[in-house]
């Protein structure tokens, strides 16, 4: 861990740049063009975090994009350190993510996006399917707002009341 200035730890995080485009703006004096990054950020332990830049040059946009990403980093459940407990569906846009745990040995079966989310949040066993719009920003949005919802052993058992053999059976 390296020590900023006010003496708050930054973690090494990888890194994947999801998407890069060029988008345009059209004024009076003609088009605009600048360069939209997407970069998703993860220790592959379970922190994982999305950011958007954008600017003159590609190599600045993906700066910024690493930035964002850092600031938005969420912490998500892996279970046995491969897998998630329940199944999952989340809704985003058009896009619609369902996730769902798989038995050791299955691997990623996953596409594009939501694959990348799911690396480099250290997942190594899981089931997903992509529905609707394949947008790559609307898929890895949707796919962490899906792990964030995960409920944990402790939380289910504190919501309702029991203990763990209880729930378990």
């Amino acid at each position: 861990m390296q020590k900023r200035k006010n003496a708050r730890p930054v973690k090494m995080l990888d890194e994947i740049v999801l998407d890069t485009k060029a988008v345009v703006k059209v004024t009076k004096g003609g088009r605009q063009r600048r360069f939209q990054a997407v970069v998703l950020v993860g220790d592959r332990k379970g922190l994982v975090g999305l950011g958007i830049g954008k600017a003159n040059e590609v190599s600045e946009a993906v700066k910024k994009a690493r930035q964002d990403a850092n600031k938005n980093v969420v912490k998500v459940p892996v279970t046995d350190g491969r897998t998630i407990s329940h199944e999952v569906s989340k809704s985003l846009g058009a896009t619609k993510v369902i996730i769902k745990p798989a038995s050791a040995g299955t691997g990623l079966v996953a596409g594009g996006a939501v694959r990348s989310v799911l690396e480099i949040a250290g997942y190594h066993d899981i089931i997903s399917k992509s529905l609707g719009a394949r947008t790559k920003i609307n898929m890895a949005r949707a796919t962490i707002e899906a792990l964030k919802s995960i409920k944990t052993i402790d939380e289910v058992c504190a919501l309702r009341g029991k203990t763990k053999e209880e729930i378990l059976g």
